[in-house]
This record gives C-alpha cells, structure tokens and sequence, in this order.
C-alpha cells in the first residue's frame, strides 16, 4: 500500500506540471493572454525525495524536461486521459481536428491518442527551428527508447505521425512498481530465472571463474570501451558465449550469477521444447523475444542448444526445410543482438562450425574434481543436516565422481529419508543410497 501511495505521489504532482505545461503551449499558440513567456518556465516537480518507480527511473537515467514530457504524454492514455482531452477541439474554420496537435483517430478507443507530433507541438508550438532540433529526441539511441521504454507504431504510421507508446513492461513498473514480463504464445519455453546463491555457492576451477569474471568485465565496461574509446567501428556492442559441459555442472547457475551481478534480469530459452510441428510460431515467438529484449539488458540464456543449434539437419520434408530456415533466422538475430547470449551445450562438438567461431567466449564447465566434489559435500551437508561418525566427506569425494547437480538431487533424497524418521541426522548408508540412486540414472554401479 506505501508503494501505490508512493506511486500515486510523483505521479500527481508529475501530471499537474504537464497539464501547466499544455495550457501555456495552447496559450501562446493561441495568442491567449499568458503568464509564462515559454512553456520552460514551468520547472519539472523535484522527485530527489520520492520512492517512487516513477521517481527513480527520472533520477537513474537524469531525464530533462523534455524527455519527462514525452514520457508522461506516452502515459496519460492509461493515468489520466482526459488530461488530453483539450487536444480534441476542433478548428472551427475547417470543420476539423487541429493537425499540428497530432494524434492517432481510433475507432475502437475514445479521447485523444497521443504521437510524436503532439510532443512536438507541446514543446515547440509553430517553431519549425525548435522543432527540428527537437527531432533528436525521436532517434532509437535516444535514452527513452534505446532502454525499452517508448515505443512507436511503425507499422501504421510514419515519422512524426506515428503513435507514442510506453512498452507494457515499464507501464507496469512504474505504475505498479513491478516489471511484467512479455506474454508470448501459449508453450513457448521461457521464462525469467534468478539465484539467491552468490559465487562462493559456485565450485568450479580458478581457469572457468576467470572466464566467467571476463563476461562481466565486458557487461560493466563495455560502453566506456565502444563510446568513449570509439572501438564501436570495429568491435560490436553484443557479446557471445557458449556453455558447455555436462550437466549439472553449474552452466545456468553461472548465468544468473552473471544477471545478479550484473543486475539485469536472465529469461532461460529451453530450445528442446520448440516444436517445429507448429510452422511459423517459432519465428514469431523468437522474432517478439528479441524484440522486447533488444537494449533492455537482458540476459538471454538458450539451454539446450544442442536442438537447435546443431549441425544442421539434411532436407528431407517441408519441416526439414522450414527448421533449416527457423535456425538460420535465430542464428542472424544472436549475433545482431547488443547484449549478452548465453547458449549452453552439453558437448562442444553438437555446435555449428561456422557459428561456433563467432563466440567471444567458449567456457567448458567440466565434471567437478576431488577438491571441488569435497568442498559441494560439505557445502551442501555439513551446513544443513547432523552427520553421523561413520561419514567422512573425504572418502565419499575420493571415490564417486559426481556433479553439482547429482549431488543436490542426492541431498534432496537424503533430506527425505531423515524428514521420515524425524531427526535431521544422515548416515553414511543415506549417502550411499543417495549415490545409487543417481549413478543407476546413467547405469553405473557403486
């Protein structure tokens, strides 16, 4: 409830400048009698103070005056539309709607619909200087709409007729203080992930830490090195690395690590679930995820890469032909994309030769050794249950060769046997029972 109240605050007080704004652009426009000698006499609302989703996306990306006014304009169809309804008087000398106000006619909706020309008119009025200098505002590397927030509808207009939207996942954020995540069709495989682990949690060898602490040197410095540098004429902002090793041995931990540290959010892609029965749905899907995660800082993790990224398969149907085409599509997308691809394998070989040479990164997680499998048993048991004396951690990684992942399914197993018997004490027979368990899943034998 504090947070609504909070959002309901900045929002208010953000609205009433806007509306002040509005009247003094219509007035001088108008030649009505006005106070103000230019709309920039109406100082924005200081939200340094407030706690706001609102207020803090002002403050982290240090919006002007005029990025705060396209933004709450691409926002009062949702906050407060009739804000907008003073653009709906008609010019009683031609019938009709004033076209320098701009705004997009639906049937479907009623009030006005802002665009990009109704900024214009706001921040300018008749000022054809003002208004070319202002066209910088509308480029994609602006900071409004190379971050995802704004968008236009560029399928049905052109330049500045074009309609001024704020993407779903940020009406959601700053009206409710939560990011929504994209709606995709029914069963296509993705799905945000995250960790409360931190990288203590994460055994692996010094060599794959440093390849892993590389990729998020470049997340962090990457901007300074193609900007400010000017390395952007050779050197692209996306990067690409491919996980591989068996499983369980730490690939998507890794990943979302990675987006913890980093702070950026991690949406997983099982690419073994797309089922290429469901002709064109693929592409579609693929073609909005890019989309929506295109200068957003998404991770984007492709598990199971082995299904899609494989060698690619001989042409024997339509559905051979049409897979070939959805790969070469998803392929194109990964290396045109400006963040960070994450695709995990289980075997280096199963990737594509020619795409294997565009990875920036090739990590191999390999099967943890006896140090590594020591310092999981302890993490994993000693910690968290009583072992008995007959348990000694050093045999047990000495002797079987387990992964990470084995080892959480064996606590998990060893947590139930000690649930049942009401006490949280392991033996060694727990362990060992654990340990059969998982070796006869790959039909192996203590």
């Amino acid at each position: 409830m504090e947070m609504i109240k909070a959002i309901a605050s900045s929002l208010e007080r953000e609205i009433g400048w806007f509306e002040a704004v509005v009247n003094t652009a219509l007035s001088i426009y108008f030649q009505n009698e006005h106070v103000e000698e230019s709309v920039y006499d109406h100082t924005p609302p200081a939200l340094d103070k407030d706690k706001s989703a609102y207020a803090e996306l002002i403050k982290e990306l240090k919006l002007g005056f005029e990025d705060r006014i396209i933004l709450i304009l691409g926002l009062l169809p949702i906050l407060k539309p009739q804000a907008l309804d003073v653009f709906l008087i008609k010019n009683q000398n031609l019938n009709s709607e004033f076209s320098e106000f701009g705004g997009i006619n639906e049937t479907r909706t009623s009030g006005f619909n802002p665009s990009l020309m109704t900024a214009c008119f706001i921040l300018t009025g008749s000022s054809l200087e003002e208004r070319l200098r202002l066209m910088k505002l509308f480029e994609r590397d602006h900071v409004l709409f190379k971050k995802g927030i704004l968008d236009c509808d560029y399928r049905q207009e052109f330049g500045l007729q074009q309609r001024l939207i704020v993407s779903h996942e940020f009406i959601e954020l700053l009206t409710e203080g939560k990011m929504k995540l994209p709606e995709f069709s029914f069963g296509f495989p993705i799905r945000q992930i995250s960790t409360k682990l931190d990288w203590d949690d994460l055994i692996i060898e010094q060599q794959v830490r440093i390849k892993l602490e590389e990729i998020q040197e470049w997340l962090k410095h990457s901007e300074h090195i193609l900007e400010n540098w000017g390395l952007h004429k050779t050197l692209k902002k996306g990067y690409r690395a491919l996980f591989y090793g068996p499983p369980g041995t730490g690939k998507t931990l890794a990943s979302t690590l990675i987006g913890k540290t980093t702070k950026r959010p991690v949406f997983r892609i099982d690419l073994s679930l797309l089922n290429s029965k469901y002709i064109g749905e693929t592409e579609k899907n693929l073609t909005q995820l890019f989309n929506e995660a295109e200068n957003k800082d998404w991770i984007l993790f492709f598990d199971e890469a082995d299904a899609l990224f494989g060698k690619r398969t001989q042409v024997k149907s339509a559905n051979d032909r049409y897979m070939n085409q959805e790969v070469s599509y998803l392929l194109q997308r990964i290396e045109e994309f400006s963040g960070l691809v994450i695709l995990s394998s289980n075997l280096h070989s199963n990737i594509d030769d020619a795409f294997r040479r565009r990875f920036q990164s090739l990590v191999y997680f390999p099967r943890p050794q006896k140090k590594e499998r020591l310092l999981l048993w302890k993490r994993l048991f000693e910690n968290s249950f009583s072992l008995d004396g007959d348990v000694d951690l050093t045999n047990l990684a000495e002797n079987y060769e387990l992964t990470r992942g084995e080892m959480i399914n064996i606590q998990r197993y060893c947590a139930l046997v000690a649930a049942g018997r009401g006490d949280k004490k392991i033996g060694l027979q727990d362990l060992l029972s654990g340990i059969r368990r998982e070796y006869s899943k790959s039909n192996k034998t203590i």
